[in-house]
């Protein structure tokens, strides 16, 4: 098999597992998510091995007692969740009201200073704005509660999901096993240590972030709710879970919750005590959190991980979301391959002999005669006349 052959299979093969993940995402979520857990517990799985437990039974000792601590923090979590969000989406039109009633006198002002008409026309459209937004976000939030509360997706999260995570837990030094016998074997230990890279990124990675994601959410949700802004525990709770986003998931928060307390309170106090909340949450993130429980492990720049989420949902809505961040490493591991081989190579240092390589391949063609040196036209044109 050529080098053009090989790239046209591997390029055909890449492709037709993107179309059936694409058509097949909306049964994806339990695997996904069963995957998820499989490689945060397998550690622990491993350990209870090394103590002299069965794989069997580690897994099984494991995966109940990792399923009854989330269903335990659920069942105490969710009435508060969803009472929190029902009153939420029914006081929106209240809230975009008061908001409206709020930033007019303000708009006013400026525009009596000014003098200038347009700064009434921006107020009005600033007011309208904000009570879409509200009306968006309730919309959204009313869709998410919906389909997690349908019957499908509670038997796959529920039920299917930790049958699938025993399952691969079990099996999976098997597994690692017989894709490791699928390798090429010339290129074994390269794809390896690749895999080993990816392996530690995404280790590092995933679980200092979630763990970061839960601090925070915790932090967020009981320091709103001491301020005592209006569903204060669910927004914090939703902040610190989309704070994987770089700087965009906390905006988002903030402006959610700073929105709310603008809408609620009359003095600035409140106001005041929900941003220094926001503001104690990014600085425990940015000195200590994130650097000792993530660092760079994931070795990707901020925008990058903004693009792949972007991506991930436009193409695989929340599960895409959940994939990511873990595709762009496992992209950009591959990529650092590449590139320091590369940088390594006479073409990064002397470019393509593009010349060259075009005499060469018209000479293979016989469209330019052989020669048995650089200097043999010289010495043909040079030779003197032979005598007759």
């Amino acid at each position: 098999m050529t080098t053009q052959q090989k790239t046209w299979f591997w390029l055909i093969g890449l492709a037709v597992l993107l179309a059936a993940l694409y058509f097949l995402r909306p049964i994806l979520l339990p695997f996904v998510a069963a995957m998820g857990v499989a490689y945060f517990l397998d550690p622990v799985c491993d350990w209870l091995e090394e103590k002299g437990l069965s794989r069997s039974m580690a897994t099984a000792s494991v995966t109940a007692v990792f399923f009854v601590i989330v269903t335990i923090v659920l069942a105490a979590v969710s009435p508060l969740i969803y009472q929190q969000v029902a009153d939420f989406v029914a006081r929106v039109p209240e809230y975009s009201t008061a908001l409206g009633e709020k930033l007019r006198p303000i708009m006013d002002i400026a525009a009596d200073r000014l003098g200038n008409d347009e700064v009434k026309d921006l107020g009005k459209s600033a007011t309208q704005f904000a009570g879409t937004a509200l009306k968006w976000a309730a919309s959204a939030i009313g869709e998410v509660l919906g389909g997690l509360g349908a019957v499908a997706n509670i038997v796959s999260l529920i039920v299917i999901t930790p049958i699938i995570s025993f399952y691969l837990l079990r099996d999976w030094d098997r597994i690692v096993e017989k894709v490791d016998s699928w390798l090429p074997r010339a290129q074994a230990d390269i794809l390896r240590g690749l895999a080993q890279e990816v392996d530690e990124i995404l280790a590092g990675f995933a679980r200092g972030q979630a763990t970061v994601c839960l601090i925070l959410g915790v932090l967020y949700g009981v320091g709103l709710t001491l301020v005592g802004l209006d569903f204060g525990f669910v927004v914090g709770l939703f902040t610190g879970l989309v704070s994987f986003i770089p700087y965009f998931g906390m905006l988002i928060g903030f402006v959610l919750g700073f929105g709310i307390a603008l809408a609620q309170f009359d003095s600035y106090t409140p106001l005041l005590l929900v941003a220094a909340v926001f503001a104690v949450g990014q600085v425990l993130e940015g000195n200590f959190l994130t650097p000792r429980l993530v660092g760079g492990r994931v070795k990707l720049h901020e925008v990058w991980i903004i693009f792949a989420l972007m991506a991930g949902g436009t193409l695989f809505g929340f599960v895409g979301i959940l994939i990511a961040v873990p595709v762009a490493a496992v992209i950009g591991v591959l990529a650092r391959f590449m590139i320091g081989h590369y940088l390594e190579s006479p073409l990064y240092e002397h470019g393509a002999p593009l010349g060259a390589q075009i005499a060469e391949t018209e000479r293979g063609a016989g469209t330019i005669p052989a020669s048995d040196g650089p200097g043999d036209a010289e010495g043909r044109e040079g030779d003197p006349p032979q005598s007759s």
